[in-house]
């Protein structure tokens, strides 16, 4: 593959299309690369021949290569049915990119499909790299390089952006213009019929001046791909990524509590929280987020002290620190008294510090240091409402000089005009500066989560223990249900599979009559449970299909008759197999474990409470199998009321979580090795005082 960098910084750029008409595309893009300063070479490319200003204008791509030398570059800009002849011609003429404004393809239907599939075929003929169609351009600030039709120009920074929306791209870059953002490189990414957003985040990943990356993405394109190297690319540099289509509005009805737990969005939320990846809910938060990570000051831990001049603007930021999941520091004696020592009496020496209204640049200066020497303060937020005695540039440069090194520092300089100067300093100096305290701490917040993940980024993804194979049980299971064309097993063979890899069950046998029943409730011992056995049934207790606590053999062979009459009354037409006899396991936590296979990322692993909890408070964990790490299941456990029930909960024994982390990464291992399982159900998980086993399962396969 070619390198990336034909897209930012060629030597030699032509642009097909290039026109006179100040109303045409071809016209902006040239404009665009004169006026950014780019120093390389452009060839306007148009059959008329002629002049554009100083610069011969070439008829074909082949006059100005035979004319001018190698062309690193060409800049499409044509109408959709002639793109294709052109990329052929740059593939004759041994152009290295091809950079393709044009719109009529994908996008418009079955024609644009047919369209950008020769568009393509043609670029792997010549070995050529194809950015788009369907894009704004790209640009580079440090080349400089503008080939875009968009106004404007912003000024050079660290901050790259990635956009597969063209008119989020010329939002941002209007944003830039007004408010100084500065930016490294700027890439429309449009159709992604060949260079796509894992392209260029590997591209920018070896980009000496980019240090922040920002994405806005509606999919992505290589799912497996893009989480290594995502992975990969996090530990180096932040990125942030707005995600569109949270809704589940699109998606398919699931067979499972497990696929309506995931909706269309979680596998997304997955990728992104596993992979170190910020990820932002609207375009004011990636903005946010772009300033916030210009700063390499990342807390160590999540207790904040916020020091401000207004109460009202401490309460916010108090309130923004609980939502956002963060602590308010408790301060040190020493602390509080040395701050009485010179704060009014009025002055809150609680946190949040509040140095009053009349507080100048030396009284925040004295508060800010012992804030920042307490022990027990892993950050500041820092508030600032312009009084009349307010001094936010003075105010600016305290926090700029008196900083220790390292220290995270966020600030809220409320207003507009009064605080700009302090703002502009504060920004200059990479401090993250905002508006409003909630700004700010949702920009702590970020800083610290991104801080963690790097600090815990090292654990390496489960693997497969060397000779691992896939079970003959499970497989023989897998065939038995195919030839009878059934796509979900019967609970009784997702048992035997999931006990064909290693993960504890609680064995069930299945009896067609009401003696069979009560021969195996003897062969098991007492109390035993009966379940109904059929494929059409997906909640069995909803159908009367399940009882309970049965302790001899007459109450056996009752209970057999009453299910399977009461079923055939109730569902009517259901395939019915007979009825499952099992073994009654101590009492303990009931837990869920689910999966459901994304089309992108591939098995999501989904843990949450079990039994009828799933249904009451639909609460679950979600992380993908793919780079599923020993940290990750850890943490499932912590970001749900599961893991407050099995530590023990008023009174209750604690329950053998070892044992339960040890079924989690069993499950894991046969997600990664069965590429036929659509979805499954393991629920509920009884999770006793010494022990783990899977009570119920239900799986469904290609």
């Amino acid at each position: 593959m070619k390198d990336l960098d034909i897209f930012f910084a060629p030597k030699t750029t032509a642009v097909v299309g290039a026109s006179l008409n100040p109303r045409k595309v071809g016209y902006m893009v040239m404009e665009n690369l004169l006026q950014s300063g780019y120093r390389g070479k452009i060839l306007p490319i148009n059959l008329k021949g002629g002049r554009w200003q100083s610069l011969p204008v070439y008829p074909t791509l082949k006059d100005a290569r035979d004319a001018e030398g190698p062309i690193d570059l060409a800049v499409v800009a044509v109408p959709a049915e002639k793109v294709p002849q052109i990329a052929r011609e740059a593939g004759e003429a041994g152009i290295a990119g091809l950079l393709v404004l044009s719109a009529g393809f994908r996008e418009i239907g079955p024609e644009g499909k047919a369209r950008e599939e020769e568009l393509l075929a043609i670029v792997r003929q010549y070995g050529m790299r194809l950015l788009g169609p369907n894009v704004v351009g790209t640009m580079d600030m440090h080349t400089p390089f503008n080939a875009t039709f968009a106004a404007g120009f912003p000024p050079p920074g660290e901050v790259a952006f990635i956009s597969q929306s063209g008119a989020l791209l010329l939002a941002i870059l209007d944003y830039a213009l007004e408010t100084q953002l500065g930016f490294s490189r700027f890439a429309s990414i449009g159709n992604k019929a060949d260079v796509d957003e894992t392209d260029l985040l590997e591209n920018l990943l070896h980009h000496e001046e980019t240090r922040v990356i920002l994405m806005y993405l509606e999919d992505i394109k290589r799912g497996p791909e893009f989480l290594q190297l995502a992975s990969k690319v996090t530990r180096e540099k932040p990125v942030v990524v707005l995600k569109s289509g949270r809704s589940a509005a699109g998606a398919k009805a699931a067979a499972s509590h497990t696929g309506a737990l995931a909706g269309s969005d979680r596998a997304y939320d997955a990728a992104l929280r596993q992979t170190g990846i910020i990820r932002v809910d609207t375009m004011d938060e990636l903005f946010l987020a772009a300033w916030a990570f210009r700063s390499t000051r990342y807390p160590k831990g999540k207790r904040v002290a916020v020091l401000t001049n207004a109460g009202g603007g401490g309460i916010l930021a108090s309130d923004a620190v609980e939502k956002e999941g963060l602590e308010l520091a408790s301060l040190a004696l020493e602390t509080k008294t040395r701050l009485r020592q010179f704060l009014p009496p009025e002055s809150s020496v609680e946190n949040p510090v509040d140095v009053l209204g009349d507080a100048d640049a030396s009284r925040y200066e004295k508060a800010f240091t012992l804030l920042a020497a307490d022990p027990g303060v892993d950050g500041l937020v820092v508030i600032l409402c312009p009084a009349d005695t307010a001094d936010p540039l003075g105010t600016a440069r305290v926090l700029l000089e008196k900083n220790p090194a390292g220290f995270p520092v966020v600030a809220s300089f409320m207003g507009g005009k009064g605080v700009a100067e302090g703002t502009v300093l504060l920004q200059k100096g990479a401090i993250p500066t905002y508006a409003f305290p909630e700004q700010a701490v949702k920009a702590f917040a970020g800083l610290y989560r991104y801080g963690r993940y790097r600090q815990q980024s090292s654990l390496p993804p489960l693997s497969l223990p060397e000779g691992w194979t896939f079970p003959a049980a499970a497989r023989e299971v897998v065939e038995r249900a195919r030839a009878e064309h059934r796509k979900v097993l019967l609970p009784a063979e997702a048992l035997a599979v999931a006990e064909s890899f290693g993960i504890p069950v609680a064995g069930a046998r299945l009896a067609t009559s009401a003696k069979e029943a009560g021969d195996l409730a003897d062969a098991l011992g007492y109390p035993v449970v009966l379940k109904i056995s059929s494929p059409d049934i997906l909640h069995k207790s909803d159908v009367g299909g399940v009882k309970l606590g049965l302790t001899d053999r007459e109450a056996v062979e009752q209970a057999y008759t009453a299910i399977m009459e009461g079923v055939e009354r109730r569902v009517p037409g259901a395939a019915l197999y007979g009825v499952e006899v099992q073994k009654m396991l101590p009492q303990g936590v009931e837990a869920l474990v689910g999966m459901t296979r994304d089309p992108t990322f591939g098995p999501v692993l989904v843990v949450g409470l079990g039994g009828i909890f799933v249904n009451l408070l639909k609460e679950a964990a979600f992380r993908l199998v793919e780079i599923l790490t020993e940290g990750d299941l850890q943490e499932m456990l912590a970001e749900t009321r599961l893991g407050v029930l099995l530590r023990g909960f008023r009174g209750a024994p604690p329950a053998d979580e070892a044992a339960f982390l040890h079924l989690l990464r069993q499950v894991a291992l046969m997600l990664k090795t069965f590429p036929d399982l659509l979805e499954m159900d393991l629920n509920p998980v009884l999770v006793g005082e010494k022990g783990a086993w899977v009570v119920d399962a239900k799986m469904t396969i290609q």
